[in-house]
């Protein structure tokens, strides 16, 4: 069988959609991508118009595929704006020739496998069927594809197989309120972040110009749009930040004793100190033994941010320690000059226990058991993103929907795919990018060549069981690191602090070695920080 001629799909066109696509190519395949919006990039082409990278641009880039020096001529320090990104993304897919494969404004808006009755799949002892990518053939996925283009509106697809690369930010999280205290009682506008975002930046800038605004939520993007509003208002209508609870967020460009504390993370001999999944008895000694000196590096690390960054003087002290964050990887950067901004009056930041809806505002409760309103033309709900839902809500099939994300499971910690990319039993589909880390795009490029060998058959899945318990292995590393960052601070799904070691599960399974400094010694290996030019000659 000629699997070169199977027709593969791949949903999305965001970073791992790109990175999907492209090494499917490599591999022969001629994949059809399809992508909800005009363009590629994802996220990108919906942010706010301040919005830049968290990471340096040496981390968050392709294997293979340097930052031009325009747009980044110090990788190490820059953090490139928001169209920068797009352009390196669009650079991307140019020259590797995905931009040919993409079908732009086409939504999906069902994915139902077909040829193989559920109940016979549910059965199976191998991952479709025989283990191999696209089973013996008797079955394949059928999208159903709304087009922009009225000519041809909604059409029907048939693949072999389906990548999904939907991410992770796509569907609004919004908060439910008591009857007669939710947004329908408020007189002005309320919206989302994410729609805030995805306006033209005029539109935006015009919105909120002039106007009381309250954001709700001190994530990364409540921060962001707090400090957006202020930067068009002022001091003369001040932004108002409603939060429960506070996230470390910090300076990226601080360095620590001369070191970058991402990349001092990012080293053999940090994830050396962490427990990880499947570590086996002598690995696990070693991460007890030298969980004390984590703990007291991490103890560290807080002091000196604490030092730098006025957070106690401001009531912006985090509930969890520096430590629990690290493992939930519940950090982000500070916008510019957000603490400046504070001390101006431009920003106001109130801490509540529950907020609601009125006429005029919101309402909240400070503490005291006294409700205060809040004053308000427009409210931004920062809530987060309900990625469950907007992965889960691709299939046709109840069971796959269910199966997917474990709905009512005992955990919610992993979602349930082995290697992060394959459910034991949905057959012929892989998800690539929800998998949570520091710097997202070379670990999804890891998984999109890893799902490209998983096509091409150099990668060999063991049987459903053993994969099953593959997946139980990394829920109940889940479940210690969720215990571990305070039982609420745990990002689903979250890998950042045992990336490295994720990533020798996948070059194993590749064929390649997990080791990957060349010619540095044993130091190299353990102290230097794995990045993604580390990963460039896998292909």
């Amino acid at each position: 069988m000629d699997v070169k001629n199977k027709r593969v799909a791949i949903v999305g066109a965001g970073p791992s959609g790109l990175a999907a696509c492209k090494h499917a190519l490599a591999k022969g395949f001629r994949p059809v991508v399809f992508e909800s919006g005009a363009a590629v990039s994802g996220v990108w082409t919906r942010t706010l118009s301040s919005t830049t990278l968290q990471t340096p641009a040496a981390a968050f880039r392709f294997s293979d595929f340097p930052w031009p020096a325009e747009l980044a001529p110090e990788p190490e320090q820059s953090f490139p704006r928001h169209d920068e990104v797009a352009v390196y993304m669009t650079a991307y897919a140019r020259r590797f020739g995905v931009l040919e494969c993409v079908r732009f404004r086409s939504k999906v808006l069902a994915a139902e496998y077909v040829g193989t009755p559920e109940r016979e799949v549910a059965a199976w002892e191998r991952w479709s069927g025989n283990g191999e990518a696209f089973g013996d053939g008797s079955g394949e996925w059928q999208l159903t594809v709304q087009h922009a283009d009225e000519s041809e509106g909604t059409q029907t697809y048939r693949f072999d197989f389906l990548v999904l690369c939907v991410g992770r930010y796509g569907v609004a999280k919004v908060p439910k309120f008591p009857e007669g205290r939710g947004p329908e009682v408020f007189h002005g506008r309320v919206l989302h972040s994410m729609d805030y975002s995805g306006m033209a930046h005029a539109d935006a800038d015009e919105l909120i110009r002039g106007k009381r605004v309250v954001v709700v939520g001190s994530g990364k993007s409540g921060l962001d749009t707090v400090a957006q509003c202020a930067k068009i208002n002022g001091s003369k209508n001040p932004c108002t930040l409603i939060y429960r609870s506070n996230h470390w967020m910090v300076d990226a460009k601080l360095i620590w004793g001369g070191i970058s504390f991402g990349k001092l993370a990012m080293t053999r001999l940090s994830e050396l100190m962490v427990h990880k999944p499947g570590e086996g008895f002598f690995l696990s000694l070693l991460a007890t033994i030298f969980t004390p000196l984590r703990l007291l590096m991490a103890t560290l690390v807080e002091a000196y941010y604490k030092t730098q960054i006025p957070l106690q003087k401001h009531g912006m002290v985090p509930e969890c320690s520096f430590s629990q964050s690290i493992l939930g990887w519940r950090l982000g950067t500070l916008p510019e000059r957000f603490y400046d901004m504070v001390n101006e009056g431009s920003i106001q930041l109130t801490k509540t226990t529950a907020f609601s809806f009125c006429a005029d505002g919101l309402v909240h409760d400070d503490g005291t058991g006294d409700e205060r309103v809040v004053d308000a033309d427009v409210v931004i709900l920062a809530t987060g993103f309900d990625a469950d839902r907007l992965l889960s809500s691709v299939f046709a099939s109840p069971r796959f929907r269910e199966i997917i994300v474990q709905a009512g499971g005992p955990s919610d910690t992993m979602l349930p795919l082995y290697r992060h990319c394959v459910h034991p039993r949905i057959p012929q589909m892989a998800v690539v990018g929800y998998a949570e880390c520091a710097a997202s795009i070379y670990p999804y490029e890891m998984m999109a060549k890893w799902v490209a060998h998983l096509l091409d058959g150099a990668v060999r899945l063991p049987g459903v069981a053993a994969m099953e318990r593959s997946v139980a292995e990394w829920e109940r590393w889940g479940r210690w690191a969720k215990r571990q960052s305070g039982g609420v601070f745990f990002l689903k799904s979250c890998i950042g602090a045992v990336t490295t070691w994720y990533h020798d599960q996948l070059c194993r399974d590749m064929g390649y070695s997990p080791r990957r400094k060349k010619g540095g010694g044993l130091l190299a290996e353990w102290l230097q920080p794995y990045g993604p030019t580390d990963y460039a000659s896998i292909q």
